[in-house]
């Protein structure tokens, strides 16, 4: 299993970015996949969320209604469009997978499982005012 994400870099507040998750080893129909942020001195936190079995998503507060999961089956691509990026949007974004229902089910609660089972190694997205 390997996930490599792609489409990090410098932007500034208003614009917007599209970053990618190629996935390898597993479907993307089978698995939850999830992307968190971890800004400097904070704590990593869920982003968004999507359901490999019915494509249910799900969002963070702080991002609703700027961002937008979506995937790509052909692809094996989960991608983040972000809008509207604020500073506070600034962090190492990571790709995450997990097939486990533990994972599902903190999604469909509205939360993100944080101790996903696969890890890409982030791509860092810098927004500047």
């Amino acid at each position: 299993v390997q996930l490599v994400e792609s489409g990090g870099g410098s932007v500034q507040a208003g614009g917007r970015q599209r970053l990618s998750c190629v996935v390898s080893g597993f479907f993307l129909e089978y698995w939850t996949i999830a992307w968190f942020r971890q800004a400097p001195g904070k704590e990593r936190e869920g982003v968004s969320a999507i359901s490999g079995s019915d494509g249910r998503t799900n969002y963070a507060d702080s991002v609703k209604g700027r961002f937008t999961i979506s995937r790509d089956y052909a692809r094996n691509t989960v991608y983040l469009q972000m809008n509207s990026l604020k500073p506070e949007d600034t962090g190492v974004y990571y790709c995450a997978a997990d097939s486990r229902p533990i994972a599902r089910d903190a999604m469909r609660k509205g939360g993100f499982h944080s101790e996903m089972a696969y890890w890409g190694k982030g791509t860092l997205v810098t927004v500047s005012s």
